[in-house]
């Protein structure tokens, strides 16, 4: 097993993981958070199916205290790829309705995470809109610049997403301000060079952010919460930095945030935000048939836990910390430092959806997970699903590359591109 430097976490250590947690009026039962995952469970409209209803549904019957869904578009011009699950119209409201039924059967909590792809968007065909005409540093697409009145629609977009949410059951809703997507964009300076009320300086910059919080907010009652992923540092030179999003967080908690999950903003690779290989030694690299691994060190884990850190004393708000968090020690010392209020698990909870229970009943080393990013590289392509178990997935896997099933780039884990990318 990967060890952290940590000794295994005690007994009390431990249990500060299944004590209670609170997010605004939501009580979650424990502190572990499904993060946000695209499921890829959709039928030909982008409506919900019964396969999400089961996977969720699975991941609260075996204790997860809070789930996020996959990002939803809230208007088809931020639609990120084809199976991206949709919240842009009344109809998606039955389907959602049965997901979250799913989950509440078993006494579990689940916030609906509402997206704009923005200029990041990879869907064939799609003009979408970004701030400004930049190039996007993911996909090299260009993307003309919003009008004011387009701008106000989406922040209208988002709030209607979030009536639609309500209606559905959901406990709250969790805004994806994060990872290179549209609000990320508004955000930054290398995207946004606007010279209006929505661009120009920080604070202009605040401003889309800003209306979707306060717009969404307004869709919530009072026994709703709303949850915001930021993106506090661009990956890129000359990008946002500290001194400008940890002010704009305080802005976003005073228009009603309950939480904060702190992320990349924007981003030069899928790869800056789902790192590989994290914690895996190379025994465990050997035992898992991973000889890529092999040729690099093990990804350090928790590597948000910095920027947790900073954003700690400016604004008194819970945090939820994901990021390459592999190890139980690990897990119970975020908690009880106080870096953060919650453990967000994406990957580990693909291969084990049963892991907390895991922990619950003893396990004091790393999950199962490699971080080898197979589930991301499908995205677009499959359902989301571990590609490493059984063995004959990889074997599955295997075939689908080398027949060409990646097309486009789509699903490569790295850099998406589209036909309308410029060379």
């Amino acid at each position: 097993m990967y060890r952290t430097g940590m000794a295994q976490p005690g007994k009390a250590a431990v249990e500060a993981l299944f004590g209670p947690g609170k997010i605004g009026p939501v009580v979650t039962d424990n502190r572990f958070v499904r993060a946000g995952t695209s499921e890829g469970m959709v039928d030909h409209r982008n409506l919900a199916n019964a396969d999400l209803a089961r996977l969720l549904g699975q991941l609260a019957g075996l204790g997860v205290g809070l789930i996020i869904t996959g990002h939803m578009f809230v208007e088809r011009r931020g639609q990120y790829d084809g199976d991206q699950t949709a919240i842009d119209t009344d109809e998606a409201i039955g389907p959602l309705a049965a997901v979250v039924a799913a989950v509440h059967r078993h006494g579990g909590k689940i916030f609906a995470q509402l997206s704009h792809a923005g200029s990041q968007s990879v869907v064939v065909g799609n003009r979408p809109i970004a701030p400004s005409a930049v190039p996007n540093v993911m996909t090299g697409r260009e993307v003309p610049a919003a009008t004011s009145v387009e701008i106000e629609g989406i922040v209208e977009a988002f709030g209607a997403a979030a009536r639609r949410a309500v209606a559905a059951g959901f406990d709250g809703v969790h805004l994806h301000g994060a990872n290179g997507y549209l609000i990320s964009q508004f955000c930054s300076p290398l995207t946004n060079q606007r010279e209006d009320r929505w661009g120009g300086s920080p604070e202009r910059r605040d401003s889309f952010v800003i209306e979707v919080t306060r717009r969404v907010r307004a869709e919530l009652p009072p026994t709703h919460a709303l949850s915001v992923k930021l993106g506090f540092i661009d990956v890129m030179e000359g990008g946002l930095g500290f001194d400008e999003s940890i002010p704009r967080a305080r802005l976003v908690r005073a228009e009603g945030a309950d939480a904060l999950e702190v992320s990349l903003n924007v981003m030069s690779s899928y790869a800056d935000n789902i790192v590989p290989y994290v914690a895996v030694s190379s025994r465990r690299a050997v035992t898992d048939l991973l000889p890529h691994r092999l040729l690099r060190p093990p990804a350090a884990e928790a590597y948000y836990r910095p920027i947790a850190r900073a954003l700690r004393p400016a604004v008194q708000v819970p945090l939820v910390l994901g990021g390459g968090i592999r190890s139980v020690a690990t897990m119970a010392d975020v908690i009880t430092s106080g870096d953060a209020d919650f453990v967000a698990l994406a990957r580990p909870f693909i291969r084990e959806p049963g892991l907390v229970r895991r922990i619950e009943h003893g396990l004091r080393d790393t999950v199962d997970c490699t971080s080898c990013n197979l589930c991301i590289m499908h995205s677009g392509h499959h359902p989301l699903q571990c590609w490493r178990i059984p063995r004959s997935q990889l074997a599955r896997h295997a075939l689908f590359r080398i027949t060409g099933g990646f097309r486009g780039g789509i699903g490569s884990g790295l850099k998406p591109t589209t036909p309308d990318a410029k060379p």
